[in-house]
């Protein structure tokens, strides 16, 4: 039996409706349609006195939080990484609650099982949202800083071993400056542009400008080349790696980030490719966590609800061009 098209249409009308309003929820828009990344209050990011650290015991160390899903707590998560941050600072990872539409401590710690308990645990003002990243003292528990583009500076001045890099060295400062102008409002921001535009025309100034962006680093990485500053890995190339490394995974499947494959791009396929394999990235990287929080969560992208499989992560990051 068919269904009557008038039935059709006012199902849709009534569909589309609901999806305007919860995607008001999810991310707001300007009236032209404009995916708007809403400003979140944040505490001025802060570094511990080295000596401080140096004589506490390893559980009153300042932890790291992250989740393994978020994009920007990855990039905290690979400063740690990178600079080998194990002994002075202890890396936690919350677990995303579909149901709850909160983050989760599992184990408990500091007597919280969330992150809002958490953050109420260390008197954090109500107006602040319970996210990741955030940088927790236990001791007299506060909040150290929980703004991702403050806690990547912070910690790449984070106490460390003396062969630990510096990845904002004074002399590439504007170089990574310019390429943070590039890249968040049309990469970091950009894919989330493109997958929570609220119309077509929305949809292509997003894809557009996305895209765009990405030629200038495959010109660059041809030129300079092999990192974006050069010839040594800086906040420009953490900045950009969590969100080129979800690609296949998220964001073009999920978000409509699909006008070219990414291995059209020869020369930042090879750059993710190299950073994948310094020591620590890969255990950075879950792309099951990936499908299952973005796929699983963002309701009016996938209404279904059904979590895809994807490509083998390892393998995908391992292949050459001509195996992509």
């Amino acid at each position: 039996m068919s269904i009557p098209p008038i039935v059709v249409m006012a199902a849709k009308a009534g569909w589309r409706w609901q999806w305007q309003r919860l995607m008001g929820g999810l991310g707001p828009a300007d009236a032209a349609g404009n995916y708007s990344r809403p400003k979140s209050d944040h505490l001025e990011a802060q570094v511990p006195d080295p000596l401080d650290l140096q004589s506490r015991r390893p559980d009153q160390r300042p932890h790291l939080l992250v989740g393994r899903s978020c994009p920007w707590a990855h990039r905290t998560w690979l400063v740690h990484q990178l600079r080998g941050l194990d002994q002075s600072l202890n890396l936690l990872t919350a677990s995303a609650d579909h149901k709850a539409g909160r983050w989760q401590l599992n184990p408990p710690w500091l007597g919280c099982n969330s992150l809002l308990a958490l953050y109420q645990r260390c008197g954090a003002p109500p107006s602040h949202r319970a996210t990741v990243p955030v940088l927790i003292d236990p001791i007299h528990p506060k909040i150290l800083g929980n703004e991702s583009a403050q806690l990547v500076e912070v910690l790449n001045r984070w106490p460390a071993h003396a062969e630990a890099p510096d990845l904002a060295p004074p002399e590439l400062q504007n170089s990574i400056h310019r390429w943070q102008e590039l890249l968040q409002p049309n990469v970091n921001d950009g894919v989330y542009r493109c997958g929570f535009a609220r119309n077509q025309a929305a949809y292509n100034r997003a894809v557009t400008a996305l895209f765009a962006a990405l030629d200038q680093v495959e010109s660059s990485l041809g030129q300079s080349g092999p990192w974006l500053c050069g010839d040594r890995i800086t906040l420009a190339d953490v900045r950009l790696f969590p969100t080129l490394i979800r690609w296949e995974m998220v964001y073009a499947p999920l978000f409509g980030c699909s006008q070219r494959p990414l291995w059209q791009f020869p020369k930042l396929w090879d750059w993710r490719r190299r950073l994948y394999r310094q020591p620590g990235v890969q255990a950075s990287c879950d792309a099951e966590a990936w499908r299952h929080d973005y796929f699983g969560a963002l309701f009016p992208l996938n209404p279904g609800g059904i979590v895809p499989t994807g490509p083998d992560l390892t393998t995908l990051v391992s292949s050459d061009i001509a195996n992509a």
